[in-house]
């Protein structure tokens, strides 16, 4: 019989380790899994939401960059040709984006004037596939500054 330190007999199955019985051995297994899993979607999570931020802003740059394309359009006087509708789609495009709205009527007189554009910008988010957002930008054009 084993003898143990102080100078008691060893219980029988005692070595020093609590026993397991084998219950415990695979839940440290499981534990990192589950870690592993939450991080996964966590980082996913993070993914998609900077994917549909970079896609908004996208948007936004495109619905500005038609906005003030087409506010000096609106004023004929200032030689341009064509519409400010027709100019507005042509920067949305370059950008990758719709026009889905322009207020940008042609107004021949010297009072400032605000252009309002609409886009649609599509893009792919991890997880959600195709997704589109709407912007608006907004131009003011005074032509009287025109003559300074």
């Amino acid at each position: 019989m084993a003898r143990r330190a102080g100078g008691g007999a060893a219980l029988p199955g005692c070595a020093g380790t609590p026993p397991s019985g084998g219950r415990e051995a695979g839940s440290v297994g499981i534990l990192l899994l589950a870690v592993a899993a939450v991080s996964l979607m966590l980082s996913l999570a993070i993914v998609a939401t900077g994917q549909y931020l970079v896609g908004f802003a996208r948007a936004q740059a495109a619905a500005d960059a038609a906005a003030l394309a087409a506010a000096p359009v609106t004023f004929r006087p200032f030689g341009a040709t064509g519409s400010a509708r027709r100019e507005a789609a042509i920067f949305a495009a370059a950008n990758d984006s719709l026009l889905i709205g322009c207020v940008c009527a042609a107004d021949p007189s010297w009072d400032a004037r605000t252009v309002v554009v609409t886009v649609r910008t599509s893009f792919r988010v991890v997880l959600f596939g195709e997704q589109s957002v709407e912007a608006a930008g907004r131009a003011e054009f005074i032509p009287a500054r025109l003559l300074e």
